[in-house]
């Protein structure tokens, strides 16, 4: 049972997996490497007698299929373990990301605008939504994504009662088809270190690409408007981008693991004017640790 109170079989149910084609890679070769485990715990003998064909010593034959065969089963145990945080990441500690990043938003009653960038299935955009519902507002919150994912979200949001607050649009995180402040909440998760990867994760140019989709969520938000954003390894060029942007009130949480990385939300605040030096960046360490 996740921390909201919903159960990851419910979780899944609703909005499946998006990254189901990395967890049934790895499921395959973990298998694979298990049946291989098996082989040389069966066939010792008869595998220790190739070794030996090969001129080596029986103590060394027999070292080496040992080796061999720890090794197999080793790389199983690590696939199986990378595929059950795979899918841990994308169910039940995305949901509860989810919650924490609506939580991170403090005066929901008042937003009218909400953007989530790179909304997939739902899960994040739909908990947006249900906190509108929950304050009784008028507002509405727009889902954003560049694969063709309008048919599977509006679904999703239709199951959790929430379709009269969603709409969902396709396009480009980088170039983001709205006006200048235009939104009071813009939020993301686990998707701003995709873009760019055409470049290399490392390379100038994905950083340079990562930091247009900063600042074009900058650019949309109202002033005084909030934006928090959940996402992997590359966090603290995103608190160097804000820092740069003159935002205030950034904070970072503590690192949590997902896809076998690690994680932080960071939230922001964009000043009613931009005179003012650099905010100062807080660690917020009140949050419960999801590691």
């Amino acid at each position: 049972m996740g921390k909201s109170g919903r159960d990851w079989t419910q979780i899944y149910a609703i909005y499946g997996m998006e990254e189901g084609q990395t967890l049934v890679f790895l499921l395959i070769h973990a298998i694979f490497f298990s049946f291989l485990s098996v082989l040389f715990l069966i066939y010792f003998k008869p595998i220790c007698d190739i070794f030996e064909s090969l001129a080596l010593p029986a103590g060394a034959a027999r070292f080496a299929a040992g080796f061999t065969g720890s090794v197999t089963a080793l790389s199983a145990v690590c696939l199986f373990f990378a595929a059950g945080n795979i899918f841990y990441s994308s169910v039940a500690l995305h949901w509860d990301m989810a919650q924490r990043i609506v939580s991170a938003v403090n005066d929901w009653s008042t937003v009218k605008y909400a953007l989530d960038v790179g909304c997939g299935r739902g899960i994040l955009l739909n908990a947006v939504a249900m906190q509108l519902k929950k304050e009784g507002s008028s507002g509405r919150v727009v889902g954003l994504d560049r694969r063709k994912t309008t048919v599977s979200t509006l679904r999703t949001a239709g199951i959790e009662g929430v379709q009269e607050y969603v709409t969902c649009r396709e396009g480009d995180a980088r170039r983001l088809p709205f006006s200048d402040n235009y939104f009071d909440v813009v939020v993301s998760a686990v998707f701003v270190h995709r873009v760019g990867k055409e470049f290399g994760q490392r390379t100038a140019a994905a950083a340079a690409e990562r930091m247009r989709v900063l600042g074009e969520v900058v650019r949309v938000l109202k002033p005084g408007g909030e934006g928090v954003v959940w996402d992997l390894v590359h966090v603290p060029e995103y608190v160097q981008k804000l820092q740069e942007s003159r935002m205030e009130d950034i904070r970072v949480s503590e690192r949590v693991t997902a896809f076998m990385v690690s994680s932080h939300i960071v939230s922001f605040r964009k000043p009613n004017h931009l005179l003012q030096p650099p905010g100062e960046v807080r660690l917020d360490w009140r949050s419960p640790n999801l590691c």
